[in-house]
């Protein structure tokens, strides 16, 4: 039995499907900050293990944080980018580099 709705219902009905617009999440960028300190293969290691890189990708990252200074990693949403961050930071630390990773918003 099909319902019969009121044009008050029908601009509610409307309403909330405007309002409740599924809107994609923020991406944030995980970037590996240079330091004086960190050999570039463990860079390299950390790049094809966290990040799934292969050693050509892995070598030119590595070549960004060298000579500019920070280089992006990936692009996740807000939660698996801080995660990945602070599993680069605890490896690095087991591992006594002080190699830093942090997650910022992207602006794309």
């Amino acid at each position: 039995m099909p319902s019969i709705q009121t044009p008050d219902q029908e601009s509610i009905a409307q309403d909330l499907s405007e309002k409740s617009a599924i809107k994609p999440p923020a991406m944030y960028e995980v970037v590996l900050l240079n330091d004086d300190y960190t050999p570039m293969d463990f860079v390299e290691g950390i790049l094809m293990r966290f990040f799934a890189k292969d050693v050509a990708q892995a070598e030119v990252i590595t070549m960004q944080v060298h000579h500019q200074g920070r280089g992006i990693c990936g692009l996740y949403p807000k939660d698996i980018a801080e995660s990945k961050a602070l599993q680069v930071e605890s490896y690095s630390r087991q591992h006594h580099h002080p190699l830093q990773c942090i997650a910022e918003k992207s602006e794309q």
